[in-house]
């Protein structure tokens, strides 16, 4: 469970939904339009309508009008506000192997609140180089670079054996909140928060459902 304001505690599943939201919003925005209702948003995004009204009931003042549903900019701005797009949190990356270029790469990151400002490797052939625009730096400046920059935010892209010790080198540095993609949990203090990104165990899933599909269709 997560708190999204004043004592307001929201499910994770709902948390997650907010970017779609967003994403959703930006697209009205963009063809022009000015007001959409829930049950369109619910119709559109294969979702309830009474779900859509609590969901953004939490974290938006703005409430439906009858016939013209809720203002699409005022929506999105509360959206922004609440995932922190309004203003782009830093982040170091961990490992600039395949993984780590890739998400480099990503523009996308940024229209979410997320910006990779530095990318850290012990590979000397990495160093140096630079990827979707970010340097890579070696291992031993990411304490200063965290403490002089003042970053909250770490991603984890280095293999399974060298994660852990990368954790606790982002905590030692002042890092509050992790983005683990190594397929490993992580022991970490209280008050660091984690999210993990199990690649493998999303291919199983989507394996074991594609099998029943299959099966579904003999």
């Amino acid at each position: 469970m997560i708190e999204v304001k004043d004592g307001i505690i929201a499910s994770q599943a709902t948390v997650a939904r907010y970017p779609i939201y967003l994403r959703y919003l930006r697209d009205l925005k963009k063809a022009g339009e000015e007001n959409v209702s829930s049950t369109r948003i619910a119709d559109d995004l294969k979702l309830n309508p009474v779900q859509v009204r609590k969901d953004l009931a939490l974290v938006s003042s703005v409430s439906g009008k009858p016939k013209l549903g809720f203002g699409v900019e005022e929506l999105t701005r509360d959206l922004e506000q609440f995932l922190g797009c309004d203003n782009v949190n830093d982040a170091l990356l961990v490992g600039a192997g395949g993984l780590g270029r890739t998400l480099l790469g990503y523009e996308g990151f940024k229209n979410y609140g997320l910006n990779i400002v530095a990318a850290f490797d012990t590979d000397p052939t990495l160093i140096g180089q630079k990827f979707g625009g970010v340097p890579v730096l070696p291992l031993d400046k990411l304490k200063h670079t965290a403490e002089s920059l003042g970053v909250k935010l770490g991603i984890v892209t280095v293999p399974k054996n060298a994660a852990q010790e990368t954790a606790d080198l982002l905590v030692a540095s002042g890092i509050r909140g992790i983005w683990n993609f190594a397929p490993t949990h992580l022991s970490l203090p209280d008050g660091i928060a984690v999210k993990n990104e199990d690649l493998a165990a999303s291919l199983a899933v989507l394996s074991k459902r594609l099998l029943d599909a299959l099966k579904a269709d003999e």
